[in-house]
């Protein structure tokens, strides 16, 4: 890796983590309905979890189905330059219900790596078991040393 570098020029993400309670699969903009129904029913939620201290994501107020999908176009993007990684987390059951997601980014301060993740309120049981998970794939299929895991 060069010293401006997220992951080695040579190295193939991994763009898939399968348990038999969630999947990870890259977010997409195929996924914006679903991705906005599950965050703005958890707000709360989410700025309860590791790794949102500030509440400025997600937004309290929301935000229209366009604004979302132009998020998911800029992750999708990030993931394909190599400069960050987010995956939707889905319910194996269905592979339309979105439940989570994962981010994996560049630290600004520290680290190699910033995870961060949710779940919604709904399936608040999966947090700890997701980010295990995570961190486990990161240890195996990733090339970080010094991950970020935000206080979990």
């Amino acid at each position: 890796m060069g010293a401006e570098a997220f992951v080695p020029t040579d190295f193939e993400p991994p763009t898939s983590l399968t348990t038999d309670r969630f999947v990870l699969e890259p977010l997409g903009p195929q996924h914006n309905e679903a991705d906005l129904a599950a965050w703005t029913s958890s707000i709360e939620h989410i700025h309860a979890t590791p790794g949102y201290p500030d509440d400025s994501w997600p937004p309290v107020g929301g935000m229209s189905l366009e604004a979302n999908l132009a998020d998911l176009r800029r992750h999708a993007d990030d993931f394909a330059a190599g400069r960050g990684f987010t995956f939707t987390v889905l319910d194996p059951a269905d592979r339309t219900d979105v439940i989570g997601c994962v981010y994996l980014y560049p630290p600004e301060r520290g680290g190699d790596v910033v995870v961060q993740s949710w779940v919604r309120a709904d399936r608040a049981d999966l947090d700890e078991p997701l980010a295990d998970a995570v961190a486990a794939w990161l240890a195996t299929d990733w090339p970080w040393q010094q991950p970020d895991r935000c206080g979990r």
